[in-house]
């Protein structure tokens, strides 16, 4: 039967038990077509959504039918293509969710959890169906009600192939390609190798001419002028850090660690972003942030408030939670060998009215924009990190006296900028603490 009229019953079950207010119990045959606005009430779907959606609910109904006949060539075809238009998006109508997506899960997740290895993650696996899978699984912008025992069981860090990203031009190639030859335009092709062989012999016959040439004329040639050496590279800048206000929405104790809170924190980035959610009570998309201040800062003081975050260190998972940002505090500065992490410690407030993804950074280190994620192997935070600071008004400051890098060469990067820049927000508001002068923030 068609995915767009009778789902499999494993789909009707998942469905009924994650959904209930969105699809009724006492229905066989739910309406799959017009389901994705109940599940989603957050996002809207237009005409053109909605066909992709219907399209999409085909081609499950047309995979499950292969898979039912083990038609091994018209499975590897539509998992290939799956997996291509995977490669560039989050769910299948690219970040929006819908019951598509859900469809194909209930397909795929026992599949999925027979494959190998190699049928997973190898030079000809399938990587992208198994991280979408993955995602549907656990992700909080589906709220699956799957117990972990029925889950598929998916490492993200055992990947035995790393694939080559596509070439978005090669792609666009591609589809049109695909294109004309579903309209019947005959497509170029190569030479035959009797066309081969005698261009070949034209070719040779006349680069042993050109040759002649060249070594006549270089006798006449004047001597060729040495190339310009190239400009140094500029030395990098407290600029390269994505620091930005940060709204917490809400934060609790990390399951796994007493020491840390786990924030979802909305941090101004678009739909779809790349180490982002959406949060399901408000619709926004956020970042989850593990932070190592509990026992140093109360719970309540994390809930509903302004931070400054940095958004462009790598992504780090801490006891099984993926980490996607860095709230910032500030804490006394102690000797070598003193425990840095004692206490006492406050948050940096930025101003009260910026709005959550304002650009932060310090007077006079604006220039450029920051890096989408700084490199672990350049230790660009650990270098000017030891610049961030807090004066005597207890405004947060970075110190570039610090920072013995921007002090090195003539003339230095630091000339012509001042010894302290206060943090500001770009509509031009200090970032402050509470009471510690002369502290370290980070």
């Amino acid at each position: 039967m068609a995915a767009a009229s009778t789902p499999e019953t494993s789909l009707l079950s998942l469905l009924y038990r994650s959904y209930p207010a969105a699809v009724s119990p006492d229905a066989t045959e739910p309406d799959l077509l017009h389901a994705s606005p109940k599940i989603f009430p957050q996002s809207t779907f237009g005409e053109t959504e909605q066909a992709d959606i219907k399209q999409w609910l085909d081609t499950i109904s047309g995979l499950k039918t292969a898979l039912t006949q083990d038609d091994k060539t018209a499975v590897g075809t539509t998992l290939g293509q799956l997996n291509t238009h995977l490669s560039t998006r989050t769910t299948l109508l690219g970040a929006k969710p819908s019951v598509a997506d859900i469809a194909l899960y209930a397909l795929l997740a026992p599949v999925i959890e027979k494959w190998t290895p190699e049928e997973r993650t190898g030079e000809k696996g399938y990587h992208h169906i198994v991280r979408h899978i993955d995602f549907v699984q656990n992700g909080e912008l589906f709220g699956l009600r799957i117990p972990d025992e029925e889950k598929v069981a998916i490492n993200p860090d055992e990947v035995i192939f790393v694939p080559k990203p596509i070439d978005p031009k090669e792609e666009k190639e591609r589809k049109k390609k695909e294109k004309e030859a579903a309209a019947g335009k005959p497509l170029v092709v190569g030479q035959t190798l009797a066309e081969k062989a005698k261009a070949t012999i034209a070719e040779t016959v006349e680069s042993a001419r050109d040759a002649k040439k060249v070594k006549k004329e270089k006798k006449e040639k004047k001597e060729k002028q040495p190339k310009a050496a190239p400009a140094p590279a500029a030395a990098p800048t407290p600029s390269v850090i994505d620091l930005r206000v940060g709204h917490i929405l809400r934060a609790i104790n990390h399951p796994n660690a007493d020491s840390l809170y786990v924030s979802t924190i909305d941090c101004g980035d678009a739909p779809g972003t790349e180490n982002t959610s959406t949060d399901e009570e408000t619709g926004k998309t956020v970042r989850t942030v593990c932070s190592g201040l509990n026992g140093l800062v109360p719970l309540e003081e994390m809930q509903g408030r302004k931070v400054v975050t940095v958004c462009n260190l790598k992504p780090v998972t801490m006891r099984g939670i993926k980490s996607c940002a860095m709230v910032l505090a500030a804490s006394p500065r102690v000797a070598e060998g003193e425990d840095s992490h004692a206490g006492p410690v406050e948050l940096v407030n930025p101003p009260a009215d910026a709005p959550a993804g304002e650009r932060v950074f310090f007077e006079g280190w604006s220039e450029g924009e920051p890096e989408k994620v700084l490199n672990p192997k350049k230790k660009l935070w650990e270098t000017f990190q030891p610049g961030f600071t807090t004066t005597d008004n207890l405004e947060v400051a970075f110190d570039s006296t610090a920072v013995p890098v921007l002090q090195a060469g003539e003339p230095s990067p630091a000339a012509g900028k001042p010894t302290v820049g206060k943090l500001v927000t770009k509509s031009g508001g200090v970032c402050t603490v509470k009471s510690l002068k002369g502290a370290t923030v980070r």
